[in-house]
Formats: C-alpha cells, sequence, structure tokens
C-alpha cells in the first residue's frame, strides 16, 4: 500500500500542542464554514453558473452585481467565502488527525456547508443545465444520443442555459441518468431553478449511499472514520463540485461505494449488479468491474485459482449483460447503444489540467517556434500514448490485484485515479472517483496534506462561472500558492506566523522614547 497507519499520537513538531488536548464540539469552526458556504451561495448569484434569463434578479434592482463593479465584488465575495470554507476544512483536518474530535463532527460540518448551497446557482461548472437539457430531449421523445438539446422545440429557457460547447453534442452519460434527468424535467419543465435544486436532492441519493458504506469500508480497508469523511465528504471536490455544481458522479459513487463493499463481505452478485448499475449513471464505474473478479474467485472454493477466476468472470459477465441490457431497455425503452458513440463527446475539450494534452501543448508550442504549425496533432497523438500507458497500468494494477479483498479495492481505486489524470478530459472532480474509495485506507499525515493541495487547487482552476482559468498564468499562479499554503496549514497552523504576526500586540516599550 502507499499509506500507511498514523501513529496513535501525532508528532508534536508537525502539529501544535494545543492540538494534542481533547476538543470541545467544534462549533466555531463548522460555523465558519457554514458562513464561507452562504457567501458562496449569495456570491453565485452574480459571479456562478447564472441564467441568462434570471427571475430572481434579472433586470431588477439588484442586477448590478452581474456587471462591471458589482461583478468584481461578487467575485470577491466568492473566493471569500472559498476561503472560509477551506480553512474550515484544514482545522477539521488538523483536529480529526490529532484524534481530537470524532466522525460526528465531520459528518455535520459537511451536512452544514452543503445546506446553503442547495439553492445556490450552479458553482464552477454549467453542466447541470446539460443534465436537464438531456433529459428534456428524452422525455420529448428525441435520442439524446443522436443530437444536442438544441434541437428541441419546447422548453426554451432549458435549451438556451446549455453551454454553447453541448448545444449540438450527443450526451456522454449512461441511460440510467437521462431516465433520472427525463424525470425531473418532468416536474420542473422549463423552470431552471427548480430543475438545478431538485437535481441536488435527488443526487443527495447517491451522497446517502456513499455515507452508508463509508464506515463499513473503513473497518474492511483499515482506515479511521473521522480521517475518511473528512477527505471523501467534508473536502471542498464533494461539498463546492459535486453538490454545489451538481454532478452526476455524486450518484455514480453512491453504487461504486456500495458495490465494493458488498465484494469485500463476500456478497459478489450484489456487488456486480451494484457497480453495474453505477455505470449506467456514468460509464466510469465499469473500471472496478475486472478487480470485483479478482475478489470474486479469491473467495471462491477449490485448489485451482485459474478455474476459479474463469467461473467467478463467467458468473460476472452473466450478471452484467441482463443488468446492462434490461437497464438501457428500461431507461430508453429500447436497447439503443448509442451512448456508448456519446463517450467521445468530452474529448472535445483540451487543456493542461489533462496531462497528456498538457504534454502536446508544450510540444506544439515549442514546435511552433520555428514553424507554423497546428495543434492538434500534438495533442492527438500525446492523448494517444498516453492511452496506450493507461492501459498499460490499468492492466498491471488488475494483475496485482490478483489476490482480492482490499488489494483489490486498493488498485481498483488508483485505477480510477489514473483514468480521471491520463483520459481526456480531465475535469476537477473526476479525483472524487478514486478518492472516495482510498480516504477507507490508513494515510500519513503527508500524503493527506497533498489532498488538501490538489483538493484546493483543482476546485480554483476553472471559475465559478464554470469556465476554464488553466490558461490565465497569473491567477494560477496565485491558485498554486494558495493551494500550497493549505497544505501546509494542514500540518502546522499558520505555517509562515502571517496570523500570529496580526495577532501580535506591540510592546510597551517599543513605544518609549529611547534614553539619551
Amino acid at each position: 500500500m502507499a499509506t500507511t497507519i498514523d501513529d496513535a499520537q501525532p508528532n508534536a513538531g508537525s502539529l501544535d500542542r494545543r492540538f494534542l488536548t481533547p476538543a470541545r464540539f467544534p462549533y466555531r469552526t463548522i460555523a465558519m464554514g457554514t458562513v464561507g458556504s452562504a457567501l458562496l451561495m449569495l456570491a453565485a448569484l452574480g459571479a456562478g453558473g447564472i441564467l441568462i434569463r434570471d427571475p430572481v434578479l434579472g433586470h431588477g434592482p439588484l442586477s448590478w452585481v452581474r456587471y462591471g463593479h458589482g461583478r468584481a465584488l461578487a467575485n470577491a465575495l466568492l473566493y471569500s467565502g472559498f476561503g472560509l470554507v477551506v480553512w474550515a476544512w484544514v482545522r477539521l483536518g488538523r483536529y480529526a488527525l490529532a484524534g481530537r474530535i470524532g466522525s460526528k463532527p465531520i459528518l455535520i460540518a459537511a451536512l452544514c456547508w452543503m445546506a446553503p448551497l442547495i439553492v445556490s446557482p450552479p458553482l464552477f461548472t454549467r453542466d447541470v443545465f446539460s443534465y436537464l437539457g438531456q433529459g428534456a430531449q428524452l422525455l420529448y421523445g428525441l435520442d439524446p444520443y443522436a443530437n444536442g438539446p438544441a434541437e428541441l422545440p419546447v422548453l426554451p429557457n432549458v435549451v438556451q442555459n446549455v453551454h454553447p460547447l453541448w448545444q449540438t453534442t450527443p450526451a456522454p452519460y449512461g441511460p440510467l441518468f437521462l431516465l433520472i434527468s427525463k424525470g425531473i424535467v418532468a416536474i420542473t419543465q422549463d423552470h431552471m431553478i427548480a430543475g438545478v435544486i431538485l437535481t441536488r436532492l435527488v443526487l443527495l441519493v447517491g451522497l446517502g449511499m456513499t455515507l452508508w458504506a463509508l464506515p463499513r469500508l473503513v473497518k474492511h480497508l483499515g482506515g479511521k472514520l473521522p480521517v475518511a469523511l473528512w477527505v471523501a465528504v467534508a473536502s471542498p471536490m464533494m461539498v463546492i463540485h459535486l453538490f454545489g455544481g451538481p454532478h452526476n458522479d455524486l450518484m455514480m459513487l453512491g453504487f461504486l461505494t456500495i458495490g465494493m463493499l458488498a465484494a469485500l463481505e463476500r456478497k459478489h452478485v450484489v456487488a456486480v449488479v451494484l457497480v453495474t448499475v453505477g455505470m449506467l449513471i456514468k460509464p466510469t464505474a465499469a473500471v472496478a468491474l475486472p478487480f470485483m473478479v479478482w475478489m470474486w474467485a479469491a473467495d471462491m472454493a477449490g485448489p485451482s485459482k485459474t478455474k476459479n477466476f474463469f467461473k467467478a468472470g463467467a458468473a460476472a459477465v452473466g450478471l452484467f449483460l441482463p443488468v446492462f441490457v434490461v437497464g438501457t431497455w428500461v431507461s430508453l425503452g429500447s436497447l439503443n447503444l448509442g451512448w456508448w458513440s456519446g463517450l467521445k463527446a468530452p474529448q472535445l475539450i483540451t487543456n493542461w489540467l489533462n496531462f497528456p494534452s498538457g504534454i502536446g501543448e508544450a510540444v506544439y508550442n515549442l514546435v511552433h517556434l520555428i514553424a507554423n504549425v497546428q495543434p492538434s496533432p500534438f495533442v492527438t497523438v500525446a492523448r494517444a500514448i498516453a492511452m496506450v500507458g493507461l492501459v498499460a497500468f490499468g492492466v498491471r494494477q488488475w494483475w496485482l490485484a490478483r489476490g482480492g479483498g482490499k488489494e483489490a479495492v486498493y488498485r481498483a481505486a488508483i485505477t480510477l485515479l489514473a483514468v480521471a489524470i491520463l483520459m481526456p478530459p480531465t475535469l476537477p472532480w473526476y479525483l472524487t472517483w478514486g478518492f472516495v474509495l482510498i480516504s477507507a485506507f490508513p494515510w500519513e499525515r503527508r500524503n493527506l496534506s497533498a489532498i488538501v493541495a490538489i483538493s484546493v487547487f483543482v476546485t480554483l482552476v476553472y471559475y465559478p462561472t464554470g469556465e476554464q482559468a488553466l490558461y490565465d498564468w497569473w491567477f494560477i499562479a496565485i491558485v498554486v500558492v494558495v493551494s500550497l499554503y493549505a497544505a501546509a496549514s494542514l500540518l502546522r497552523p499558520d505555517p509562515l506566523g502571517l496570523v500570529a504576526a496580526w495577532r501580535k500586540k506591540p510592546k510597551d516599550e517599543e513605544f518609549l522614547p529611547k534614553s539619551s
């Protein structure tokens, strides 16, 4: 394993001594994050993923927050709220690492921080508008895997708020999620605010499933529940991206976590069915299925591991196929496999957050200094090389998982992370695919510090409107500094002494005249 268990007592050199004493319930820390979340919600009315025709502000007396200095003020307020949420999250992390709090305060904190965002405009994304558009296509008898929402002759508010990139792009999601979106649009119709709120409430089912599975996964995988909840549920990636976004990954993760738990508890039929259902929401869940075959084979009686593997593989395929076929038929009314072609749509996104795309762009910029060439061949070749590397990495992790058990869960989790990083596109919330599973394993403190840096960085590399900020280099430089400072703050409160310097009062003698 890449992670190891922390010592029973934290290192006094890495944590302030006052963090070694028992803590009361962290009311102030939770309140700090809740205030920050409320600021996010309010500021998003001017700086978030706002509607083109907004019935709340529209052209009323408060519409000024969307233009000029008002927009700048809304952005300042939003980033201030984000800072408070991160500050509170890091403080909770220090408490959890020091053993000062249990899992209950962390769970309450996460729910309190999510609560104001239920009614917020989308944050750092506009994907939820695409969900509603694709659900509307299915509701009105159009094939969302053939064309984009622009073909809809009804629901003008839904159509016009879909991002221009996705107006004519087929849906890249599983048929079961489109059925869920169809149900939401059937209720909310052209009322976009109601559609966004109802989407968040429905996705809470996925959060509830994850919360149910995590304590049980921790028992199997050897981690600490407060730390697991802090990484998987209270982090900015979960609170702000998956819920504040919102994103359908939240629903998929619910099925994935319970499916992995079922496999660890030798309920392999249930496990394969649940993960297949998760795949029908977002296809990424399919990455876990080959690892679950090893888990099933390892639990079979008999001396021949080879025979057990083929028995488990045949049984898994025998379960997968009918669930996949029935799930697709029920969702779409036919065995429409066009959604597989829709998986190519996200590859339209090209930016350096996806590692191979970034390498391709960097090589292109160097060559472009000498010759006038197009960037696409460089990106395409870099992506192709990365895909070969990803397949090799995935096969190796799958082979190393042949012992089954928690080793297979770990290998599946890091493979999910590799898919998020190497397969285009890489979007910030994709990292939750692996982090939620890995959170249940033991962690070293320095690795948790890296999680803080990554969580803050990937949340901020998109503007609150959902547009990327990746080529605003001064902004990215500030994001890197903030991310590193947040990471250092987990290991040591106020690592640069900034708060201490602000609080420090000058000594009286510094103001007395010097004697001659």
